[in-house]
């Protein structure tokens, strides 16, 4: 019900939800045809784009959301979770990005939920992934835990990402994200300028 009344009152406003794939909205593995069921009357009740994502990064995690989304006309933007470790390289995060592709996503995100991104590191990642699905439009998606999201975020929009993700002022910083405000106010005059007042 709360959906529909977003809808309604928001009709020219893309709404997006976060989707655990296979595990939906929660933390254990559901059967198949509840996921495209739950996928069905989220797009049916006013979500546009359903953002699936796997924490291990398992595509076989991922591949009955996203045909579903793309059955009922969403749009299937798939995550790519991001961690540190020695065997997560960018050539790992390419491998993944083309598997995402083959699955039939939409468009990409870079997940960076446990704002483990330095600016360096957005700046390359994002070039590698562009490089290796230069067809989908990429999106970044961190958090102002460790102070670099701003930082993250430009570098990243620099070096071709095509969204980021912000939140309003009185919502941004500490666990959350970077200041839609004054990632305005970085971009304008620039050739990435947003157009927002």
């Amino acid at each position: 019900e709360r959906l529909r009344i977003l809808r309604k009152e928001m009709p020219n406003t893309k709404l997006q939800m976060l989707f655990r794939g296979q595990n939906m909205l929660g933390y254990r593995h559901y059967a198949d045809d509840l996921v495209e069921y739950f996928v069905q009357k989220s797009i049916a009740n006013g979500i546009d784009i359903i953002r699936i994502f796997d924490a291990l990064n398992d595509i076989r995690n991922l591949e009955t959301a996203i045909k579903a989304a793309k059955k009922e006309n969403g749009h299937a933007q798939v995550a790519i979770s991001y961690t540190l470790g020695e065997e997560f390289t960018h050539e790992y995060y390419m491998n993944y990005a083309k598997q995402i592709e083959n699955a039939g996503a939409d468009s990409i995100c870079i997940k960076d939920m446990a704002a483990l991104l330095t600016p360096t590191r957005t700046e390359s990642l994002v070039k590698a992934i562009k490089a290796a699905v230069p067809e989908l439009p990429l999106q970044l998606h961190t958090h102002y835990t460790s102070g670099l999201a701003s930082m993250c975020l430009l570098k990243g929009v620099e070096a071709g990402a095509d969204g980021i993700d912000t939140a309003i002022s009185p919502l941004a910083l500490g666990t959350s994200h970077a200041p839609t405000e004054s990632m305005v106010a970085a971009l304008s005059g620039t050739e990435f300028d947003t157009g927002l007042d």
